[in-house]
């Protein structure tokens, strides 16, 4: 694999431009960016193929490996930018020649900086001007999806800076946007800050939706973030939350508008608006009165129907309550009548898929107190995990009444866990046991809040290959063990738990007496 990419190394020695030649890099560097989060033996991808590949070129000692090497000390990963940049220079010491756009590399500069929104602030167009010390000026814009987490979700590279601007200024300006929501211009530190805060959300996905030719842009793109300069002070920190009485008054001041009059169970309304203000505020960006037609459909068709316990009355009154909040929303942001409308649109098309989609526990057998008492915050998506967490709540254990005590009280759940655990054993817990409950408390301490999600993925996957419900508690038990209170190694450990492992493998790992 080394020797077919530094075989396809040697086009840069064709190039003349260093922008040419960084944007081939790139294309290199993404071929394995896929698969970023595999791990083999606790080291990952980035570290294996691109760190190896340095490694390799190094001892080619050839122009297309120096050519190589000079790109990913410009391109690479922090770790690779280092060892390739003493590989290149150790290359050149020994009058290995170097093609003649590589002393360019790294003296990029940047010059003006853009956002260009689009009408509903789906997303946001960045766009950053850079040149090589006043020659070749080029335009990295990056496409920012809030409707996908805030990622970026595409990028590319133009040349014709000033044709690239003069269009978007048009287009801002038949559009009828205001100046300060329109195409405008912004400071770099900015814009650093919305690309570093974006690339990082599509780092973290497992699988992000971004376009095919995402990948090969990948390294380019985090290049030229790191030549932005950075924030000073305050003004680089994030945002703060929006903090529970700010969303309250946002609420109220909802439910006192002449577009919330209509609505005529006016406690379900209440409800409705604390989720719509919850997926605006953390799921949004922390932009609750933006609406759009793609917002609406996810909230509609995938936020609540995955995420949201809602009571039968607030099924009813859901799609008459965010009407009326595309309404309120429209007129305070100032949308045009066809905006709004478009997004109502999206709302009635949405409404009879809402109501054949969106499934009650209750529908299909789950008793409904016992459902209550695993989701007091009505987060749907968590129910699989804390009933695994707390299988046993019903009963009498020891003199206590199981169906009396609370799985979000910490308290409670060391006798639910103990209850659990004499049924599997058949005897009562005593001191040493006691010990043991512990471990288990901890595990279903970050079962219930989900953290980290890698957690519950791997049980999924050990449940897969046939394994009985105490075996897997242990696996995970011991993983949690092992990593000490490390967060990254946990996670590291938890994609490696049950992949690609054979009968054997899956044997020592679930077997607590192994």
């Amino acid at each position: 694999m080394f020797d077919e990419l530094l075989q396809a190394a040697r086009e840069l020695l064709a190039v003349r431009s260093p922008l040419d030649a960084e944007l081939l890099v790139s294309d290199l560097l993404g071929t394995w960016w896929p698969q970023r989060h595999r791990t083999l033996g606790g080291a990952g991808v980035e570290q294996i193929v691109g760190e190896g590949l340095i490694e390799y070129a190094a001892q080619r000692r050839s122009p297309a490996a120096l050519a190589l090497l000079s790109g990913i000390a410009c391109l690479g990963t922090s770790r690779q930018a280092i060892a390739a940049e003493q590989a290149a220079i150790a290359l050149i010491d020994d009058g290995v020649r170097a093609p003649r756009w590589a002393e360019y590399l790294g003296a990029v500069s940047p010059a003006e900086c853009y956002v260009n929104p689009d009408e509903w602030g789906d997303q946001d167009e960045v766009i950053c001007v850079f040149s090589y010390a006043g020659e070749e000026p080029h335009a990295l814009v990056s496409v920012i999806d809030y409707n996908a987490a805030g990622m970026i979700r595409d990028g590319w590279v133009s040349s014709q800076v000033d044709k690239l601007l003069d269009h978007c200024r048009s287009a801002s300006a038949r559009s009828g946007t205001r100046p300060d929501e329109g195409f405008r211009e912004i400071d770099a530190p900015q814009a650093r800050k919305m690309l570093q805060a974006a690339l990082a959300a599509t780092d973290a996905a497992e699988d992000p939706p971004v376009s095919e030719a995402f990948a090969a842009r990948h390294a380019f793109i985090r290049a030229r973030i790191r030549a932005l300069p950075p924030a000073a002070g305050r003004a680089g920190r994030p945002k703060r939350a929006w903090p529970p009485e700010r969303r309250a008054l946002l609420a109220a001041e909802f439910l006192a508008s002449d577009e919330a009059e209509e609505l005529s169970d006016r406690r379900a309304a209440s409800r409705c608006a604390d989720l719509i203000i919850d997926f605006g505020c953390d799921q949004d960006s922390g932009r609750p009165q933006r609406m759009s037609p793609a917002k609406v459909q996810n909230f509609m068709l995938g936020y609540l129907p995955r995420k949201v316990l809602l009571s039968v009355a607030d099924q009813n009154a859901m799609p008459h309550a965010v009407g009326a909040w595309i309404r309120w929303s429209g007129r305070i942001r100032g949308l045009s009548d066809a905006a709004v409308g478009q997004t109502l649109d999206t709302l009635f098309d949405s409404m009879a898929t809402f109501s054949r989609i969106y499934r009650d526990p209750a529908e299909f057998g789950l008793d409904e107190k016992l459902v209550a008492r695993l989701l007091p915050d009505s987060d749907l998506e968590a129910l699989p995990r804390r009933a695994f967490a707390f299988p046993i709540l019903e009963g009498r254990h020891g003199g206590v009444d199981l169906s009396k005590l609370d799985p979000s009280d910490p308290s409670d759940r060391r006798l639910l866990l103990a209850a659990d655990h004499d049924t599997r054993t058949g005897s009562p817990s005593a001191a040493g046991v006691g010990r043991h409950i512990d471990r288990h408390l901890a595990l279903a301490d970050r079962l219930w809040r989900g953290s980290p999600s890698a957690l519950w993925d791997a049980a999924q996957r050990l449940l897969d290959t046939g394994e009985d419900r105490h075996m897997v508690l242990h696996a995970l038990m011991d993983v949690l063990d092992a990593a000490g209170g490390d967060e990254t190694a946990l996670k590291t450990a938890l994609r490696e738990l049950a992949t690609g492992l054979s009968d054997d493998d899956l044997n020592g790992l679930t077997n607590p007496d192994a």
